[in-house]
């Protein structure tokens, strides 16, 4: 070999092992250390959270017992009124076709009831003389009888249409009267309005609500995925949107036996007693959450839910632990209850392993890289 050929060789040799140690330097800034943590024994404990409202147990709606229109309102919403107050005043207004149909037919039944009349003293005497039996006497006093009652009743008809009632208690009838005691929490109608009494083909106009507002109750919803693990007597806590920084005892005493799909996912209805504080006066209709347990576990093996990987073939959850080598190997964990932050460990690790926290660099190595 010439002596040219072996420099050559040399400088090859030289810049061979030059970027081997450039390389070697290059690609050690990408080995990156990770922090660890330890599993730890903690309480974990498992809540949903339920959005309702603060509902009065006892609510009532008042209706009128006959259609008229509203006369005069005694009170306001808001007020206190015990049962048998008077709350407002109904005036009648007849319906002109059926008053004069009414009246036609108490006079077709006074003709029909004179004729009859007529007949039944006359047959009297007759049946007095022994001219006609019993039996024919009777029929004809059965007539006149019947005729007297019919009268009665069309009568009572006709004062029900002109005034609301067919006697003293026509003022029963337009008076609407608190059914309850209680707050007034709605008068929905105003002086002058027309309202219909309530019957088969219609509800009825509300003149009033009524509700006793010293029992309240959380009514709210939860999901299918959770409503299973949810046990009537379950004490849980409501907090009430417009009173900050407080949470209400209450306990649940209803779970619906059916749901109602909304918004794709079926809820079911809950309910719960509320505990009420006098510092605050709660109103009908507040918005609320009810937060509940629906497990707890004490002194348990956990982790935080931060360092779980999951396998992309099986979706199998795994944490890497450190190995006395420097390394970190794959271990497949078997997880139980989680809170949303920390999550039970059942197996596949100890309270002395160390977790590699994969998003998270040590101090050192950040520096080593910048």
């Amino acid at each position: 070999m010439s002596k040219r050929s072996k420099i050559i060789l040399i400088i090859i040799v030289a810049l061979f092992i030059v970027a081997l140690i450039w390389f070697g330097k290059k690609n050690s800034k990408n080995v990156v250390d990770f922090e660890t943590e330890t599993p730890f024994r903690t309480t974990i404990v498992k809540k949903t959270v339920a959005t309702g409202k603060v509902i009065p147990l006892e609510e009532i709606e008042i209706k009128p017992q006959i259609t008229g229109i509203i006369d005069k309102i005694m009170l306001l919403e808001g007020a206190q009124v015990n049962k048998g107050d008077l709350i407002a005043t109904v005036r009648v207004v007849p319906n002109e076709q059926s008053l004069i149909s009414a009246k036609g037919r108490v006079d077709n039944i006074k003709i029909s009831l004179n004729n009859a009349e007529v007949s039944y003293k006359r047959n009297k005497g007759l049946f007095e003389k022994g001219v006609i039996s019993r039996a024919e006497f009777e029929n004809i006093e059965l007539t006149y009888k019947q005729g007297i009652q019919d009268l009665k009743n069309a009568q009572n008809d006709y004062q029900i249409i002109k005034i609301g009632s067919s006697g003293s208690g026509a003022s029963a009838n337009t008076n609407i009267i608190a059914q309850m005691s209680g707050i007034i929490l709605e008068i929905p109608v105003k002086e002058g309005d027309q309202v219909i009494q309530s019957n088969n083909f219609n509800a009825g106009t509300t003149i009033a609500s009524i509700a006793d507002m010293s029992k309240m109750i959380f009514e709210g919803k939860v999901d299918e995925s959770e409503v299973g693990k949810l046990v009537k007597g379950t004490d849980i806590e409501v907090s009430i949107g417009a009173i900050e920084g407080v949470k209400f005892p209450a306990k649940l005493n209803f779970i619906a036996p059916k749901g109602t799909e909304e918004g794709g996912a079926v809820q079911f209805k809950i309910k719960a007693d509320l505990s009420l504080d006098t510092k605050y006066f709660i109103r009908a209709g507040y918005s609320a959450n009810a937060d509940i347990v629906l497990e707890e576990k004490d002194n348990v093996l956990a982790i935080k839910e931060a360092l779980l990987k999951f396998d992309k073939k099986t979706e199998d959850p795994y944490v890497e632990i450190l190995m006395p080598d420097g390394n970190f190997e794959k271990k497949t964990v078997k997880l139980g209850t989680s809170d949303g932050v920390n999550v039970e460990v059942l197996g596949g690790v100890t309270k002395d392993d160390k977790i590699k926290i994969w998003n998270k660099a040590s101090k050192d190595d950040e520096k080593k890289v910048k």
